[in-house]
């Protein structure tokens, strides 16, 4: 008797698309980060019920509902914590954590850094607009120093976090930075997130046109874009301006903004290394105020990747070579101690 296979149907952007009705403010950046992590799904090759979608509190947190995979929406900064337990019990899965500057970086950033070092195999995303949206429009710990918001009527006198420096500082083993209005180069960061084996952190710029809006403007529009971003690129010179005739090189280790023409050549500039820990630090902490002149350019792609084992590889080494020891454990035993006795 001869058999027929049916070769599973290919996935589309729309398969990964829910019946849920989206409520994002109109003209939310979230809407595109949706758009762009639906698109790219159907190429990452995974069964939807190998998916999971893990997000905390804020307007971030929703994406789960919006995702046709597994997902939850947990509690204010703990969808890292959750993430990693899951990720310890079913290592197979892809698990992406959705997280926002207020719920990653304030109540959840404990967690956040811990994650980073444990490297757990899996993807953060953490939508940056510098201001809490879901309550309201409170500072958050990414807002700019002075930030007049409902909560700091005079002016945050807190100074901000720089995400990816702090990443870095963790140990993360992916850094990388994109926009939600580029969607091809997020599209191409969510890749590469994905690629990484290990824990990965994008941090992605998102406007919130309601409390903050236009607080990305000047990385995002046409007329400054050029002059005031630079794109990290793998073994290219870090080049940027509407012309492409400016570049950055390194004084000592100094970054200093050069033109390029009769005294400077592409060669002259810093070569981009993503392996390059040292190098790495210098590119997170170019992070200037885009309003001080002579400021540098912003930089966004992939800053930083490196290989390390994971948290769960380690764990299931070290579960294997309890159970050839020791054998199976007795978890009545281990609960009831040395120190436990029994009253007749």
């Amino acid at each position: 008797m001869s058999t027929t296979t049916i070769a599973p149907q290919a996935l589309t952007a729309k398969d990964f698309a829910t019946d849920q009705e989206v409520r994002w403010c109109p003209g939310c950046g979230d809407y595109s980060i949706l758009k762009q992590v639906q698109t790219i799904m159907p190429g990452l090759n995974i069964p939807r019920e190998n998916i999971v979608i893990i997000s905390g509190i804020g307007c971030s947190s929703r994406f789960p509902y919006y995702m046709n995979t597994y997902g939850m929406h947990s509690i204010h900064g703990r969808a890292t914590a959750i993430a990693s337990g899951l990720k310890a019990s079913r290592p197979e899965l892809s698990i992406w954590v959705v997280t926002g500057d207020g719920d990653g970086l304030s109540i959840g950033g404990n967690h956040t850094i811990h994650l980073l070092r444990r490297n757990f195999d899996l993807n953060i995303m953490l939508f940056n607009n510098q201001i809490y949206g879901l309550t309201k429009g409170q500072y958050s710990p990414t807002s700019e120093e002075n930030k007049i918001t409902k909560s700091t009527p005079m002016g945050s006198i807190d100074h901000p976090f720089n995400p990816l420096a702090l990443a870095l500082g963790a140990d993360a083993t992916f850094i990388a930075r994109s926009m939600d209005r580029d969607p091809k180069h997020l599209q191409e960061m969510l890749k590469r997130s994905h690629a990484h084996k290990g824990a990965s952190f994008l941090e992605i710029y998102q406007n919130c046109n309601i409390f903050n809006d236009g607080a990305f403007e000047i990385f995002t529009e046409k007329g400054t874009r050029p002059t005031e971003t630079v794109m990290l690129e793998q073994g290219q010179p870090l080049i940027f301006g509407a012309q492409k005739d400016k570049g950055i090189r390194l004084d000592g280790l100094k970054p200093v903004v050069v033109t390029l023409g009769e005294q400077y050549s592409a060669s002259d500039l810093w070569i981009h290394d993503e392996k390059d820990f040292y190098k790495a630090q210098l590119l997170t902490r170019i992070f200037d105020d885009p309003r001080i002149e002579g400021h540098l350019p912003r930089p966004f792609g992939v800053f930083y990747q490196t290989s390390r084992p994971t948290y769960e590889e380690g764990m299931a080494r070290q579960i294997e070579d309890a159970i050839a020891k020791r054998g199976p454990g007795d978890l009545d035993k281990l609960l009831a101690g040395n120190e436990t006795w029994t009253i007749r």
